[in-house]
């Protein structure tokens, strides 16, 4: 199995669900994906990539007992993580209702009891406080860190997965401690809370 090969290459391990898992998610978003343009990369090696991309961060992130993503899309990297962490309360939230469809079926299928989908712009969500709060290519960060802010604890953590042009963003959003993961064209943006 490459995906197998892919992820323990980058030193990740999993168990088999998570591989089985992994194979009914790639089938599922390429049914889907077609019918309903959730994402561009419709490839198994496209799909692979982006499934070793939300969980590369395991490797250096502290563990947490919940966690929400912000416009999870297609699934990346909320459901991938909520499948990887069964033991971990995760909330996808995501408003286009397409996709919203994708993730609660893929949720009922592989019976991710872990799991709640909400369909809602983040900062109309309430009555939720999570320990990580995490988003891929959704906003900058000093607006991440905004509009999220009525689901964080008073010592949660960001981890944004980002592209080239953090410099920048950092400085805009006047970060003082942080850590940035390097992988490929990707950069982790880890905001450990105190």
């Amino acid at each position: 199995m490459i995906l197998e090969q892919l992820l323990e290459e980058n030193n990740l391990h999993f168990d088999d669900k998570f591989y089985k898992d992994c194979e009914v998610f790639i089938k599922l978003l390429q049914q889907w994906g077609m019918v309903h343009n959730l994402s561009g990369r419709l490839t198994r090696s496209d799909i692979e990539e982006n499934i070793l991309d939300s969980v590369y961060p395991l490797k250096f992130i502290k563990s947490y007992t919940s966690f929400a993503d912000i416009g999870t899309g297609a699934g990346y990297p909320g459901l991938i993580l909520a499948m990887a962490l069964k033991d971990v309360k995760s909330y996808l939230i995501e408003p286009r209702i397409k996709r919203v469809s994708f993730l609660n079926f893929v949720k009922a299928t592989l019976k991710l009891d872990n799991l709640t989908v909400i369909c809602s712009r983040v900062e109309q969500v309430k009555d939720l406080q999570v320990e990580l709060i995490t988003s891929r290519a959704v906003t900058n960060t000093s607006l991440l860190l905004d509009i999220t802010k009525n689901i964080k604890k008073e010592d949660s953590s960001y981890l944004f997965y980002k592209g080239s042009v953090l410099e920048n963003e950092i400085e805009i959003a006047n970060l003082n401690t942080y850590k940035i993961v390097n992988r490929k064209d990707r950069n982790y943006l880890y905001i450990e809370g105190k």
